[in-house]
């Protein structure tokens, strides 16, 4: 049985990569289902028409992983 679901691009931070068919790497704040926005990292299709998989992180989860980038 497939799942119902909605999204909503709140904002677009940035691009980490792009390949040959268009799909970008990107991070973004999503609203899933009417809930507050998460950080969102995943591959999206042109237009965000479809989207791969992908990790969403909680403002707390975020800043805990920027903290780490930072003491590489």
């Amino acid at each position: 049985m497939k799942s119902e679901f909605s999204y909503e691009i709140l904002e677009e931070i940035g691009v980490l990569s792009e390949n040959a068919k268009g799909w970008r790497k990107e991070l973004n704040l999503v609203s899933w289902n009417g809930n507050p926005a998460k950080f969102d990292l995943r591959d999206w299709a042109p237009n965000h028409e479809k989207m791969g998989k992908g990790v969403t992180l909680s403002n707390e989860e975020f800043a805990l992983l920027k903290q780490l980038i930072e003491k590489m």
